[in-house]
């Protein structure tokens, strides 16, 4: 089993910036990718960007690339995601989730069902 606990979330001006953290543990050696999701009310689960533990390669859904940022501090169990330049329609829960499946295409990781484990989310509201 993983646990994952995510945190940073909050209330920022469209211009801000937050960085969420989402914590692992338990059974952190059998991840083998991390990945963000958000949802906004009313709409569908959205991937955001993965990280596969041992490289560090990423993969980002074409809309957030440039302002969004992940990254991995191996050391802490830790995958961030640093958000800048923030929209109102960026705010959403977000949810970060651990992929088991190694191996998986980027393609699979950008999807829910490709993903084990999830945290409970964190609320990012972003002001106009």
């Amino acid at each position: 089993q993983v646990q994952l606990a995510e945190s940073g979330g909050g209330l920022v001006q469209a211009g801000g910036s937050l960085r969420l953290s989402c914590a692992a543990s338990g059974r952190t050696f059998s991840s083998y990718a991390m990945g963000w999701f958000r949802q906004a009310p009313g709409k569908e689960r959205e991937f955001v960007v993965v990280i596969a533990w041992s490289s560090g390669r990423t993969y980002y859904a074409d809309s957030m690339k440039g302002r969004f940022t992940i990254s991995r501090d191996n050391a802490k169990n830790t995958v961030y995601l640093q958000m800048n330049s923030l929209k109102p329609e960026d705010t959403a829960v977000y949810y970060c989730a651990a992929s088991t499946r190694y191996g998986s295409s980027w393609l699979r990781l950008s999807q829910s069902h490709g993903y084990d484990y999830w945290g409970q989310g964190t609320q990012v509201t972003v002001s106009s």
